[in-house]
Parts: C-alpha cells; structure tokens; sequence
C-alpha cells in the first residue's frame, strides 16, 4: 500500500521528533517544544505520535536513556551518578528502579557482573565455545532503509522511521526480518566516521518513500553468531567471534561487512531476550 502525500507528511514530522529527541537525551523533554519540532497543535501531537509511534513520548525517551546508560555502564568509567543525571533521574534510587525493571539488575550490579563483563573474563581465558555459530550460505539479500553515519548504538535513530513507514503503509506482514550492515570496527575508525544502513528484507516488490535507499547483502558463506541479550553488550560478542572463534577455527575472512539480522524487536521484549544474529562473511572454499 503507498502512502498518501498527507501520511507522509505526518511521518516525517514524527522522525524529526525522534531525531531531536536523539539528540537532546541529556536534557529535560519539553512536549511544547517538541510539538514545534513536529509543526503540530500542542493540544493534539502527543496523540498522534503514539497511534504512529505505538508508545507514549515518555516511553520513548526511557527506552533511549536506559539504552544509553546501559551502554556507559558496560563501556565507560563514567560514574553512575552522572549516568542517572544524563538520563534524567533526580535521584540515584529512581534511576537504579527504572534501570533494574527493564534490565533485570541494579546499575552496579550490571557494571560489575553484567553478561559483558563475563564475556570479558572467558575471552580472556581463550574459551572457545560461548556462543553457537553456524556455517549458513545465503542468497543476496536486498534491504530497503536508510543509511547512518555515526555512534552504532544509535542506529535505533534510522530504524525508527524505518520501522514507522513500514508501519504506516500496512507493510509489516511482507517484512522477512529487520537486517544493519556495518562497514567499519568501532574499534579502530573514529565514532563519527562509522558508516552502517538500517533497512528491512522484503517479501514481494514494494513501493518505497523517495528518501529511502537499497543496499543489498552479499549471498555466499557466512559463520553466523546467534546472539541473545542487550545490544549495549554485544561489542564483545564481536571481539570473541573474530578474536577466539575466528582464529581457532582456521576460516578465511571474505570481502563484506558484517551483518546482523534482528529475530524480535526490543518493545516487545526485555532486553536480555533480544535476539540477533551476528553474520561474519567467509571466503569462499
């Protein structure tokens, strides 16, 4: 189903408030102001944003914040009271009960004990069984979705109105699976020069907003990691698939980015549920 022009103009003033409010997660919301963002009555923007967006404002911005601090919590040594501050907590107590209800333990405890910090521990004992992969070969996929450049923990900022437009148009029943390629490691190329695309697999054709881009996955042999947990501690995963398994396995890397492929989506569950698969491209035999 295409979108009338009237939709897509409701679309695209809800991306701009799901972009600003990426870029505003240090500071308090204002609805007055994000109903500027979005060129709507004040009296009525919030209820349009949650028949498209299928959540509350509020639920947004928790969902981001605790995204974020979970990712500081694992990968900084920035103290947990100023994550609680950043995430917009007045209080440690209220921050430490918003965090453990959606993340199942206290902020220090996931600092401490969290699933990454015993990924830390088995790589560094070389422990070559954390995860099960499997050697896949996959046809050429096309996705449909738009490109990000930047942080990858903000990826969500793309697949938003992804997901929205997808929504929207009535299109979610042909969506095969939602699929991120990423070109660069974090690692070793500069947070804002990380260049990844966000899109969905299709069933059938589909007529896409004119904004929208295709990239298309390479077919061929993949070791392909399935990964379940918080994408904020996923980083590790990567470092023992081509740190531990790689190299003890005596696989060729081939020519291709990494992919991953997403089995459920993060509104539905909690974030120790998440399923992604992680696919390493092989050389060809």
């Amino acid at each position: 189903m295409q979108m009338s022009q009237q939709q897509l103009s409701y679309r695209k003033r809800i991306d701009r408030v799901v972009n600003y409010i990426y870029d505003h997660l240090d500071e308090p919301i204002d609805l007055q102001l994000l109903a500027d963002v979005a060129c709507m009555s004040p009296y009525h923007w919030h209820r349009v944003y949650r028949a498209i967006q299928g959540e509350t404002i509020a639920a947004t911005v928790k969902r981001l914040r605790l995204h974020r601090a979970a990712g500081q919590l694992a990968h900084s040594k920035i103290s947990i009271e100023e994550i609680a501050e950043r995430s917009g907590y007045s209080s440690l107590a209220a921050f430490s009960r918003a965090f453990t209800q959606i993340y199942g333990q206290p902020p220090a405890q996931f600092r401490r004990a969290g699933a990454h910090v015993k990924l830390q521990e088995a790589i560094a004992q070389g422990e070559g069984h954390l995860y099960p992969v499997e050697i896949k070969t996959i046809e050429a996929q096309t996705l449909i979705g738009l490109p990000h450049q930047g942080d990858y923990m903000d990826i969500g900022r793309v697949f938003e109105p992804v997901f929205g437009w997808l929504g929207q148009a009535g299109l979610l029943p042909q969506m095969r699976h939602a699929m991120a390629i990423y070109y660069h490691d974090p690692d070793s190329v500069p947070e804002p020069d990380l260049q990844s695309f966000a899109g969905a697999v299709m069933e059938g054709d589909v007529e896409m907003p004119e904004h929208f881009q295709t990239r298309v996955v390479k077919g061929g042999r993949y070791a392909v990691l399935r990964y379940r947990g918080a994408y904020a501690e996923m980083a590790d995963a990567y470092r023992w698939l081509f740190g531990t398994w790689l190299t003890t396995n005596g696989y060729e890397l081939g020519d291709a980015p990494c992919v991953e492929a997403y089995r459920n989506n993060p509104r539905e569950v909690s974030p120790a549920d998440l399923l992604t698969d992680i696919y390493l491209p092989l050389a060809e035999v």
